[in-house]
């Protein structure tokens, strides 16, 4: 007897109301775009689990991918069996039999949610727990703080019985909260920012800006490489490549050296808010963390957030550099965006930019150059690419040279 099945724990979207299924439906498609590569499967759901029947597939590469699927609390390998007892006390037997148990503890922990189940929950934990006992060597009872929890729930349709939970990343299903424009940089900050977004269910497509030949295919590359770090937490994603070269020239030297920086800014906003009317998402997610830099100052953020009035969501906007640095480990971004191929944001960079700009005197400067022309035109010339799992690495790059 071998586990057959895994049961997925929603966690917080059990808090939802008359819409819950809307987000258990999306959580199931998510559940079958990452495991896509295991025929066999089937995927039950109702309305507060989700259960994957392995039908002979095996569980370990399943359980790595689903430890990245947002929407999951927790997740464990599982047996199924009749609402008999008998059968109930030998399935949890082999259950705890197949994991590492000498000298370890353990507790029962039943539940009985079939009220007509003769047995109450008191019975069936020292039924269950007496027969563990007395067909292994080396385990003992601790009802406070076990090392294997057998917990046993007997349900109409039959008695399911796990021994181990396995943590999900939590957030919502990616695509429950709508879709957003990321403008994502080749820098540490806009990945995490991206993660974080997707953590809380939106579905992202990425916004670059490309300035050849001050920016080399090299940075291009890099962008897509984090782009595909992304996928592995929500599926495809489209990555809109915007040559902005002439934007930033013109800016640069039109614009005050100090200012300069600024109005960059707010160029970026403008193209993202046409990209995102045209691809009908609903925000623009950053990476500004709240007086990182010059342009995240209070007073730089309000100055360029004024081309637009789309929500401008922020997830790192109270973190410090470490807290995004330690997330940006755990997501496996940090090393590709501390490469040192230059991108658009560090280049034409003024030494001594604003920090506190005064919008007055931006759009005072902007007016003695028409940047609308050369705004359109990066907008038409945009290039747009799907990225998944399989699209090619910095090393793959390398290799054509």
């Amino acid at each position: 007897m071998k586990y057959d099945r895994i049961l997925i724990r929603y966690g917080e979207m059990t808090t939802k109301g008359r819409n819950r299924n809307l987000f258990v439906r999306r959580l199931k498609d998510n559940v079958a775009k990452k495991l896509h590569a295991f025929p066999n499967i089937k995927i039950e759901y109702m309305r507060d689990r989700m259960y994957i029947l392995l039908n002979g597939e095996p569980h370990e590469p399943i359980i790595d991918k689903l430890k990245n699927v947002f929407g999951i609390h927790s997740f464990s390998l599982a047996m199924k069996c009749h609402n008999e007892l008998n059968e109930i006390k030998e399935t949890a037997l082999a259950a705890v039999k197949q994991l590492p148990h000498e000298g370890k503890t353990f507790k029962i922990s039943a539940r009985r949610v079939d009220k007509q189940f003769p047995y109450g929950s008191s019975e069936l934990n020292y039924e269950i727990g007496a027969h563990i006992l007395r067909n292994t060597d080396g385990l003992t009872v601790n009802v406070h703080d076990p090392d294997i929890d057998v917990r046993v729930e007997v349900r109409q349709e039959g008695t399911y019985i796990t021994c181990h939970d396995i943590p999900g990343p939590g957030g919502l299903p990616v695509g429950s909260s709508g879709k957003a424009m990321l403008m994502l940089s080749g820098g540490i900050d806009s990945p995490v920012a991206g993660y974080l977004a997707m953590k809380r269910g939106l579905e992202i497509e990425a916004v670059h800006f490309f300035s050849p030949p001050f920016t080399s295919d090299r940075a291009k590359q890099k962008v897509i490489d984090l782009v595909k770090k992304l996928t592995t937490y929500g599926g495809k994603i489209k990555l809109h490549i915007v040559p902005f070269t002439e934007v930033q020239q013109a800016i640069y030297t039109q614009v005050p050296n100090e200012y300069s920086l600024i109005s960059t800014r707010r160029a970026m906003l403008k193209i993202t808010d046409a990209l995102r009317q045209r691809h009908r998402a609903l925000a623009i997610v950053t990476g500004e963390s709240l007086g990182q830099v010059a342009s995240q100052t209070l007073e730089s953020m309000f100055v360029i957030n004024d081309v637009t009035t789309t929500p401008i969501l922020r997830p790192l906007v109270s973190m410090d550099k470490i807290e995004i640095i330690d997330i940006a480990k755990k997501i496996d971004t940090h090393d590709i965006s501390i490469l040192p191929y230059e991108d658009c944001c560090t280049i034409f960079t003024p030494r001594s930019p604003k920090t506190k700009p005064k919008k007055e005197k931006v759009v005072h400067y902007e007016s003695f150059v028409d940047l609308q022309p050369l705004i359109e035109k990066a907008i038409a010339n945009t290039e747009t690419m799907v990225i998944d799992e399989h699209s090619a690495t910095e090393d793959e790059f390398e290799q054509l040279f």
